[in-house]
């Protein structure tokens, strides 16, 4: 059977993965894990997500699937933080007899929980047809994300993936300040990388991988296959380690962007890769937010936002100037988009007005008086008014991102991209 699980975690806690790897180890007793575990993101910009908006699936080969049943069950209501307003557990068990007839539905079910908007009675009613056994806590909203994490399991062959080696603090360390040698991170990102990822922010000297909440992961380390994770991760020195589990994840896979033909298609609580032209000086606002607006060839225009967290990918931003073409990619929120990269495609000609040059010495003419033109002191050459000069622009066309620090779980990391040209953390 495939089991499928989702929201447990709250903003104070817990962690959805960790009750995977929990019982990746207890479900043993009752059969064999076929494959590693999955942890799929879903839609970013939900407003109810607790914090990372996390699926987690299992695929496990049992003979007694009602004591797997209940031992999951059991553990979601011992370690769900049940308390919290947003934590609404669900769980989805998916027998073996029914891969086949579920396998396209769930494809298209995962891809629009992470693209999309799904309401809670579209799974219910989907779990109700498909007479799949399940169990959802107080509104059931988890049992959404737990039939996607299903979806990508039952199609592993039809979407990107990366790995993420997750280690978690022992219990009693819960909610304490993480004991770590911030140093081998850095030890640990200079050994592995580029194949790992986002363990440290280079820029900005700042450890990624390690979370400030108060939940159980100790670090996590994300990169192209399990052995790489694992060779980082044993370069690591911190506190002891409860447990482990390496996890297949769409992280890092741009899975969660639409491409939009027409800024006039964009929609709140959705993500784009959407090409345009600025239309405006970007603007920095209280916060030290950057804006901009963009427009497409319909007029239809958008506000694009690199935000404070973004650190230095701001400074490229404030370089833009009206009639640059770019294409941005991010998610939209009360009508303005949060880059999360941007390629500058062309860059507009920028102009200034200069006093003309002598064309006998190459000397500038200096001004003869208002309205009287320019006189070229040595030569006696005369012109009637300044000229335009095109201006040498301080930036270059190319793909960049946001620095690690501030990288969305699902955004494609350049080091990813087929091509790139400069990455904004940092020169390597």
């Amino acid at each position: 059977m495939i089991i499928g699980i989702d929201d447990t975690d709250s903003n104070e806690g817990m962690c959805t993965t960790y009750l995977g790897a929990l019982l990746l180890e207890e479900l043993q007793v009752y059969g064999a894990i076929e494959t590693l575990p999955l942890l799929i993101r879903l839609n970013p910009t939900i407003p109810y997500k607790t914090r990372g908006n996390a699926a987690v699936a299992l695929r496990l080969k049992t003979d007694c699937p009602e004591k797997v049943i209940a031992h999951v069950v059991s553990r979601i209501e011992e370690f769900a933080r049940m308390e919290c307003e947003k934590t609404n557990p669900g769980v989805v068990f998916i027998p073996e007899k029914a891969y086949g007839k579920l396998k396209p539905i769930l494809r298209n079910f995962l891809e629009k929980a992470v693209k999309d908007v799904i309401e809670i009675e579209e799974a219910k009613s989907l779990i109700s047809e498909s007479k799949v056994p399940s169990k959802g806590f107080k509104n059931g909203r988890g049992l959404i994300g737990a039939l996607a994490a299903c979806g990508a399991m039952l199609n592993l062959e039809d979407w990107d993936h990366t790995f993420e080696y997750l280690a978690y603090r022992k219990k009693e360390k819960w909610g304490t300040p993480r004991e770590i040698e911030k140093e081998s991170f850095f030890e640990a990102d200079r050994k592995t990388y580029p194949d790992t990822w986002d363990t440290v922010d280079l820029k900005n000297r700042l450890i990624v991988c390690v979370p400030h909440s108060a939940d159980p992961v100790l670090f996590g380390i994300r990169g192209k296959s399990p052995a790489i994770v694992t060779k980082a991760a044993s370069l690591i020195m911190a506190e002891p380690v409860e447990r482990f589990a390496i996890y297949r994840t769409n992280q890092g896979t741009d899975m969660h962007l639409l491409s939009a033909e027409s800024l006039a298609e964009i929609r709140d609580m959705h993500s784009y890769r959407l090409e345009g032209t600025v239309s405006a000086v970007p603007r920095t606002i209280h916060g030290g937010h950057v804006i901009f607006p963009v427009q497409d060839k319909e007029g239809n225009g958008i506000d694009c936002a690199a935000f404070e967290p973004t650190k230095n990918f701001r400074l490229l931003i404030r370089k833009l100037r009206p009639g640059d073409r770019i294409v941005v990619s991010g998610s939209v929120n009360s009508g303005t988009l949060n880059i999360e990269k941007i390629e500058i495609k062309k860059l507009a000609p920028l102009y200034r007005e200069e006093n003309p040059i002598c064309p006998t010495c190459g000397k500038h003419m200096k001004s003869s008086g208002k309205t009287q033109g320019f006189r070229c002191k040595k030569c006696g050459t005369q012109a009637a008014s300044k000229v335009l000069c095109e201006v040498k622009r301080n930036l270059t066309a190319g793909l960049y991102e946001v620095p690690p620090c501030a990288r969305r779980h699902l955004a494609k990391p350049l080091v990813r991209e087929q091509r790139y040209d400069i990455e904004i953390n940092p020169a390597r």
